[in-house]
């Protein structure tokens, strides 16, 4: 069997792996780390959990020890580019750890945080710049960071970051490093917009798969459990509070739901944290570490983390709810049987979801042994366009309803969009620091737009009825059209006027005046509409009079 120390990395990068306990490389190190050291472009494809952080990091360590560079303001000679805060922290924390005896500088990029720290440390420039896309994209529009330095760049998690609707800002950043760089590409999954990318920028990349796409990982034991959706609650404080869960991460689809069950969850005084796009940096790192350090053993979150959560330890993965896109459910379970452990996924799924898990068995080409009966479905229907659930896009808030594809960008960007299950209703997502979308989401009865869907039997040309004011004064008053055109109203006293819409208040006891208060129209030789009042003008004497000023000559007396 390969070990390290043949892999030909240099001494101090080699000393550090061997001081974390690391002797025989996986199977993505293996066959990742020479050409890497080659400067070689790279394609990878593996499954979660497998290592892919060393296996671009060691040989950027190596570059870096054997190779150093001068390194420029603002600037850096290595870019890697991550979908969420949490990965981010993980690679620069592996780069800390792999790097302890090279000590390379390395800057880490991401939203949530007061960016101006993050421009000071890019001042002087670094070695390594770690970033999420959408706050790199920041700091690359205020000239805090500049690219024309960058020898190699990293897509980690490339697949989530298209997810994420990352793929504009992605190629943004790729246009603005220099073309004689090396590139790397590592995914879990492969879809047609990745492959697409990795066409348009890897020169002659080496092809590297270790796992079949989508694929779990084997030491995983997967089970359903049918129920209704008022049950999952109590079912989860169960398998909770068993002893063989040594820690646990709840999945949730919606942040909202990860706030509801970390509360249920206290309640029962099974201490819990929530971790989602709503919450603080802070709040986020404090909540991780204190799961680290078994603090709390249960962590609630959403998919924004499934992929940023690299613990060891994590003995249960609990699918609260299930995700409505196929590879997320991939994702989460690999949150456990980490470094070669065993580990257990329980997911619950109402009547709602019974279409997700489907899409998921079909995408995992597997059976997940079920506990109890399906529930019936619930719900608006859900039509679907073409077979399979493989195909991805930008999820968007919805209800109930399928999508069509109307992205204005270039064909590469879209995806499989086509056969995507809509969200559950209800479902908000999350997006990390992503732009703003570029398409939306339209039901398939309507083409055309958002506009709502006429009804088949509904009449065509109809028009909602305007206010009958003729109508209303008679319902009223007893007026009608009959009495009105030869002016018999009848008595009426005035406080039995009705008031209509525009009407202003009558002013009581105002004479002269009709009710509304307007004033009456001036006979001959009264005073006009709008005239002043006798002695509204000041006097000579008073403050600001006509005293000392020339007369106004008559408009006519130039004309004699």
């Amino acid at each position: 069997m390969t070990d390290f120390s043949s892999l030909g990395l240099a001494e101090p990068v080699l000393r550090a792996v061997l001081a974390a306990g690391y002797e025989n490389p996986t199977p993505i190190q293996e066959q990742g780390i020479p050409p890497l050291m080659e400067n070689r472009d790279v394609l990878g494809i593996a499954q979660t959990g497998t290592g892919k952080t060393a296996a671009f990091v060691l040989p950027l360590l190596h570059k870096i020890a054997n190779s150093p560079v001068t390194i420029t303001p603002k600037s850096s000679s290595v870019l890697i580019l991550a979908p969420t805060r949490e990965l981010v922290a993980q690679i620069a924390e592996s780069i800390r750890v792999y790097g302890r005896f090279i000590k390379p500088t390395v800057a880490v990029i991401v939203g949530g945080v007061n960016p101006r720290p993050q421009a000071r440390t890019m001042a002087g420039g670094v070695n390594i710049v770690v970033a999420t896309p959408g706050r790199l994209l920041d700091h690359m529009s205020t000239g805090a960071v500049k690219l024309d330095s960058v020898r190699t760049i990293v897509l980690d998690e490339a697949d989530q970051m298209m997810d994420l609707g990352f793929m504009p800002a992605i190629r943004r950043i790729m246009q603005r490093v220099p073309s004689d760089r090396q590139t790397v590409l590592f995914s879990a999954t492969m879809p047609s917009a990745i492959r697409a990318l990795a066409n348009d920028f890897l020169n002659e990349p080496v092809n590297i798969a270790v796992a079949a796409e989508s694929r779990p990982i084997e030491r995983i034991s997967q089970t359903v459990e049918h129920m209704p959706a008022d049950r999952k609650k109590d079912r989860l404080i169960a398998v909770l509070s068993s002893t063989d869960v040594e820690r646990a991460i709840v999945f949730t689809r919606t942040k909202h739901g990860a706030d509801k069950v970390t509360k249920y969850l206290d309640s029962y005084g099974l201490k819990a944290a929530a971790i989602h796009g709503n919450k603080s940096q802070g709040a986020r790192t404090r909540a991780l570490d204190q799961f680290k350090k078994s603090e709390i053993r249960i962590l609630v979150a959403t998919d924004i983390a499934a992929r940023g959560i690299d613990i060891d330890d994590v003995s249960h993965v609990v699918n609260f709810e299930l995700p409505n896109i196929p590879e997320s459910y991939v994702h989460r379970i690999g949150r456990t049987a980490r470094a070669g452990k065993s580990g257990v996924a329980i997911s619950f799924c109402d009547g709602s979801e019974f279409g997700y898990l489907k899409d998921i068995e079909r995408a995992i080409k597997m059976r997940i042994d079920a506990v109890g009966e399906p529930e019936p479905a619930t719900g608006p229907a859900v039509k679907r366009r073409g077979g399979g659930g493989g195909g991805r896009g930008r999820p968007q808030g919805g209800e109930g309803r399928d999508t069509r594809s109307q992205s204005r960008g270039p064909k590469s960007d879209r995806g499989d969009r086509n056969n995507r299950r809509a969200p559950a209703r209800g479902d908000r997502f999350e997006r990390d620091e992503a732009p703003a979308p570029r398409s939306s989401w339209v039901p398939n009865d309507n083409p055309d737009g958002d506009r709502p869907v006429r009804p088949a039997n509904a009449p065509t040309g109809a028009k909602p009825k305007r206010f009958d004011r003729d109508r209303a004064r008679e319902n009223m008053i007893g007026e009608t059209s009959e009495t009105r055109a030869r002016g018999d109203r009848g008595p009426r006293r005035d406080d039995d006027r009705p008031a209509y819409r525009g009407d202003k208040p009558r002013r009581d006891g105002a004479a002269g005046k009709p009710q509304g208060g307007r004033p009456a129209h001036a006979k001959d030789g009264q005073a006009k509409r709008g005239d002043k009042p006798a002695g509204a003008r000041r006097t000579a004497e008073g403050k600001g009079g006509n005293a000392g000023r020339r007369p106004r000559p008559s408009r006519n007396a130039a004309n004699g």
